[in-house]
């Protein structure tokens, strides 16, 4: 059955502003996590910031635990992308693997992200959403890999996709070790040795 093209007209600018409002939410949310590390905002404090009602917020993501997820992992792609530069001011290969583990475990996303990660687990209707965002964490850390060590002439011991998934794996497991109870988990982690990038 064919679409009347005008409904389809209409209905564009509709779903247009429900995306924008949608990403609104999430990055009003993520800025508020942002403001206020390790605490969680309440919906109202999100629709407010967001300039939205309150059942927005449970229209568009189903549930306030969909809507932090989201918005965390917004906040540690962006915080991720603010620190790639650390790969190209480095003097060596060596500094960068000491900086660039500084770097991660003081990105003020990682609470935020930690308790993303235990929705996932506790929660198994969240686990997909957590699935996509580490996937795509994944796929952007490989790709900056590759650039670094093609512009710096540097190499790697594996692959950029088993060293992106080593090293996020390692740092999320400490914020999470620290989130319950251990609290020298991060403080005592080497996360710099978990990199194999060196000088050729």
């Amino acid at each position: 059955m064919a679409t009347d093209p005008k409904s389809r007209t209409s209905l564009e600018p509709a779903q247009e502003r429900g995306r924008s409002t949608r990403y609104r939410i999430i990055d009003q949310t993520a800025q508020l996590y942002a403001k206020q590390p390790g605490a969680e905002p309440s919906v109202a404090q999100i629709a407010a910031a967001a300039g939205v009602f309150p059942n927005q917020v449970t229209y568009y993501f189903g549930s306030k635990d969909s809507l932090l997820v989201h918005a965390a992992f917004l906040g540690l792609l962006h915080d991720a992308e603010a620190i790639e530069s650390v790969g190209f001011r480095a003097v060596d290969a060596a500094s960068f693997r000491a900086e660039i583990a500084h770097a991660v475990l003081a990105m003020p996303s990682l609470p935020s992200v930690a308790r993303a990660l235990a929705a996932g687990v506790s929660r198994p209707a969240l686990a997909p959403v957590v699935d996509k965002h580490l996937d795509l964490l994944l796929r952007q850390s490989a790709r900056h890999l590759r650039r670094l060590m093609r512009e710096r002439g540097w190499s790697l011991g594996r692959t950029p996709e088993v060293e992106s998934r080593t090293f996020w794996s390692t740092a999320l497991g400490a914020v999470l070790l620290a989130r319950a109870g251990s609290g020298g988990a991060a403080a005592g982690l080497d996360l710099a040795g978990t990199l194999t990038v060196h000088e050729n």
